[in-house]
Parts: structure tokens; C-alpha cells; sequence
């Protein structure tokens, strides 16, 4: 795509902002759940091409729509509701001294977005994805960079997602669909009408997106989510009761989807012990079950395999299994290894991120250095605690450090599962996300497209509904310090 036909497309976003960002939310709302309703009644079509394209199952990619539809319904609710808008206001004091003005602050769209879709979650995570509804949500137009690994399934969605703004009275191009590869992506990024970006995809790629964002006379917010190992801790008392067990839940866990998920565990700790041993043996044994299955695309899979090359060759790593046979050219191999912590530590390599069916099982010899190997790990999305309470009192430190890593922490569970949700977190400090102070999953991720704007004393007419003293939203405003839904008489 040439330079000029992203000009235009930002020129007729910024123009659509204008006017969408008055639009009552109310009628937003009914956008979305247009959208919402048209990705439902299409399933039957739209899935088939995606796993085309993508090489997911059927079953996979029907939950994946559902959740998608979800997401939009999700923020319809939200917004209709219309207290996410967090309206504060603080009544003029004429006779303080020095005397106080009448204050009002609430939360204002930014501008037009741009949504790169994501390769291994052609529906949640792409063009009518959690960036994309949110957004629309706020107020805000979205240009999406459609991902070329699934074009055809990009393209249909998108017709879903125009049909829905025509039908419900939406302003011209507040949806746009654009196709290229990095240097669209760099030009959309640098446009100065470009408001904000949000990204789901590789550490090189969000990088690369925050340098051009970087490179603009005026900065804008990149929400990008990038890299995460999401380190398991197994603890003493857990492995003894449960060792085998809990070996085949992490089998599943790690081979679910090929391991093409942000959240694939992909560090396990464990101190020492007969019980550590009985874990590893067995999920060994059960990873060795597990065959080659095509991953999205060749690019992805060269990768892995390159990747899972180099950490074999690594000293001190382990294959706790016989490799499988491979009879795809898309087929990824899946395979865990051990390490000693002494050796892990020296090696910061291998604290990278390997996408795909890959695990390493970390031994330690006491608390001491498991809480060290902790602390060399940079920032998660995840990192999960498996324990009987008699290992929650003795590793409450354990715990306190794991909250500092990530922006979730799991107990007794896998990571791989994101629940849609008000309480859903879905980031963490660099490197897995641009900016830990955001979710991407969930309702609040409405937050990263708004911005608070501050209205002095304007009289009450020409302030919007939800600063007017009527209240006549309803919505819960914090005035003069006490959260109420009454109106200030």
C-alpha cells in the first residue's frame, strides 16, 4: 500500500472521529452488538476459512468467535451502562479562600486507532478482536492492518463489521481494513493523525512498532503486547502429593494449540526433590504422546524449529523425551527440557520466549535460588504457583516476588485459559507488554484509547450528559469526593 492510500485512509478516519466521538453511547452500543450479532449468525462460513488458513480446529475456532462476539457485547454493556467514563466533579466553593471554581473531569476519546491483527487468534486478537472493540467502544475510529497470515478471514470480518456501521447509522469509514506488509505498518504507525496503536504479536515486532512511534514529532501510546514465558513455580508439597498429575495437566497446557498462545507455559521451576523428579519423568513421558501438529504458518513454524535448535544446543539442557517424527512441513515438535538453575542463570538466552509446544523445567536446589532464578526473569503476562496450603504459608515470599513479575498470578490452575471479565488482567511489565499500567483483555482495556479532560466553569448546558448536574445518565460520578449517582441540586 502506497504512502498516498494511507493518507487517505487517516484523513477519512480522522474525519469519521469528528462525529463518532458525539455519537450517544447508547447508539454506539447497538454498533457493537450489530458486529457482534453478524460474527454469530456467519460462523458456519467464516470458520472454515479461517482454519484454512490458519490451521486450527474446528472446535478451537468456533469457541474463538464466541468470544469475540463476547468482547463486543462485553463493552456494549459497558458502555451503555457509561460509568467507566470515571466522571468527577468538584462543586465550585465561591466563598474559600482563595475561592475554588466549579471542576469536572471525565474521560474523552483520543482519536483514530490502529489495530495490527494478530496471527494466532484470527478472531479474538485480530479485526473485530479486544483492540478493535474496545476502541469502537470509546469513541474512537479504527484502522486495521489485517495480518497476512489469515487475508480471506480479515476481509470477511471486516464486511461483517461495515455492514454492522451502515446498519446502525455509524459515520462513513469509522471501520477500515487496509492490507501490506512492514512498511504499511510503519507508515500507519508514523501518520501524524494516528492517535494510538495497539499490537499482539512477537517481541521484535512490538519493538519495532514502539521505535516508529518513537521516531514521530508528536508521541503517541503503543499498547503492545510482546513477550512472555509465564513461569510456573511447582512447590515441594504440591509435587509430592500430585507429581504425575499435575505432569499431565502441564503436558496439556503446554502442547494446547501447538504452544501459540501468549500464555504457554513456558518455564517451570521446581526445587530439588524426589517428587520434582517423579514430575519430570512423567511429563517427559506424557509431552513424548503428543504429535506434531501444523502450526499457523511456515514463518512461525521455521522459527520454532531454528529456535528449538539452538536451546538443545545450549550446555546443561536436557530433552526429557525421544523426539517425535515430524510429517508436515508445518509440524512442530514438541519438547521439554530440563536445566539446573546454576546453568539457567549464567544463560540469559534461555530466558527468551520460544513460541510454540516448548518447555524448560528449571531445578533448583533450595528457595534460596528458586527465588533467584525468579528475580532474573523479566517481566510476564502470567506466572502460576501450583501449592497445598502447607506450601502457602512456607513460601509467602515466593508469592510476594511472583506478584512483582507479572500482571496475573494463578494458583492451582494452567495460564493458557483469559477470561473475558470486568477483573481479567491481561499485561504485565516490559518485556510483555509496552506499558504494565494496561490489560488488553477485559473491560478496562477501554482505558489505553481515552484520555481525562478537565472542563472549568463551564455553565451546565454545555457540558456533556454525564458532568451535567441532572446526572442524566445515572451514572456513578465521584462529586465533591463521595461516589453518588444523585444529582447535585
Amino acid at each position: 500500500m502506497q504512502q498516498e492510500q494511507i493518507d487517505h485512509v487517516l484523513q477519512q478516519a480522522n474525519a469519521a472521529f469528528l462525529t463518532y466521538k458525539n455519537i450517544p453511547a447508547v447508539q454506539r452500543a447497538s454498533f457493537l452488538e450489530a458486529i457482534a450479532a453478524g460474527l454469530d449468525a456467519a460462523k458456519p462460513a467464516l470458520v472454515p476459512v479461517a482454519m484454512e488458513e490458519s490451521h486450527l480446529p474446528e472446535a478451537r475456532l468456533n469457541g474463538e468467535v464466541g468470544r469475540t462476539s463476547g468482547q463486543l457485547r462485553l463493552f456494549a454493556a459497558l458502555i451503555r451502562e457509561g460509568s467507566w467514563v470515571e466522571a468527577a466533579i468538584d462543586t465550585a466553593l465561591p466563598d474559600r479562600v482563595p475561592a475554588r471554581p466549579d471542576i469536572r473531569k471525565l474521560l474523552i476519546p483520543m482519536g483514530p486507532v490502529v489495530v495490527f491483527g494478530a496471527s494466532n487468534f484470527p478472531f479474538a486478537f485480530s479485526t473485530a478482536g479486544g483492540d478493535t472493540a474496545s476502541a469502537l467502544a470509546a469513541g474512537c475510529p479504527v484502522v486495521i492492518k489485517g495480518h497476512p497470515a489469515h487475508p480471506q478471514t480479515s476481509r470477511r470480518v471486516f464486511a461483517i463489521m461495515e455492514h454492522a456501521a451502515v446498519a446502525t447509522g455509524m459515520p462513513a469509514h469509522v471501520v477500515q481494513h487496509v492490507e501490506g506488509g512492514n512498511a504499511a505498518g510503519e507508515a500507519l504507525v508514523k501518520h501524524p493523525l494516528t492517535a494510538a496503536v495497539g499490537f499482539t504479536g512477537s517481541l521484535q515486532g512490538g519493538k519495532a512498532l514502539l521505535q516508529y512511534a518513537s521516531e514521530r514529532k508528536r508521541n503517541i501510546p503503543v499498547f503492545a503486547e510482546m513477550s512472555s514465558v509465564n513461569p510456573v513455580v511447582l512447590l515441594p508439597d504440591a509435587l509430592q502429593e500430585n507429581a504425575e498429575q499435575l505432569a499431565q495437566t502441564y503436558a496439556g497446557s503446554i502442547t494446547l494449540g501447538m504452544g501459540q498462545f501468549c500464555t504457554n507455559p513456558g518455564i517451570l521451576l521446581g526445587i530439588e526433590s524426589e517428587g520434582l523428579q517423579r514430575f519430570s519423568r512423567t511429563l517427559g513421558e506424557a509431552i513424548a504422546q503428543v504429535a506434531p501438529q501444523p502450526m499457523l504458518h511456515e514463518g512461525i513454524c521455521a522459527a520454532y524449529a531454528k529456535g528449538l535448535q539452538e536451546k538443545l544446543l545450549q550446555p546443561g539442557i536436557n530433552l526429557l523425551h525421544a523426539p517425535a517424527d515430524r510429517k508436515g512441513k508445518l509440524d512442530a515438535q514438541p519438547a521439554v527440557v530440563s536445566v539446573q538453575a546454576d546453568t539457567f542463570l549464567q544463560q540469559p538466552s534461555l530466558h527468551e520466549e520460544l513460541f510454540g509446544p516448548f518447555s524448560m523445567l528449571v531445578v533448583c536446589k533450595d528457595k534460596a535460588q528458586l527465588l533467584e532464578t525468579l528475580r532474573a526473569l523479566e517481566g510476564q503476562l502470567t506466572t502460576t504457583v501450583m501449592a497445598t496450603r502447607k506450601d502457602l504459608d512456607a513460601h509467602a515470599d515466593v508469592l510476594a516476588l511472583q506478584t512483582s513479575l507479572a500482571g496475573r498470578l494463578v494458583l492451582n490452575s494452567v495460564p493458557t485459559g483469559v477470561e473475558v471479565c470486568a477483573a481479567m488482567v491481561h499485561g504485565g511489565p516490559f518485556p510483555a507488554t509496552s506499558d504494565s499500567r494496561f490489560t488488553s483483555v477485559g473491560s478496562t482495556a477501554i482505558r489505553r484509547w481515552v484520555r481525562p479532560f478537565c472542563f472549568q466553569g463551564l455553565p451546565d448546558e454545555l457540558l456533556p450528559p454525564a458532568l451535567q448536574n441532572a446526572n442524566p445518565e445515572n451514572i456513578l460520578r465521584l462529586v465533591d469526593n463521595v461516589y453518588t449517582r444523585d444529582a447535585i441540586v
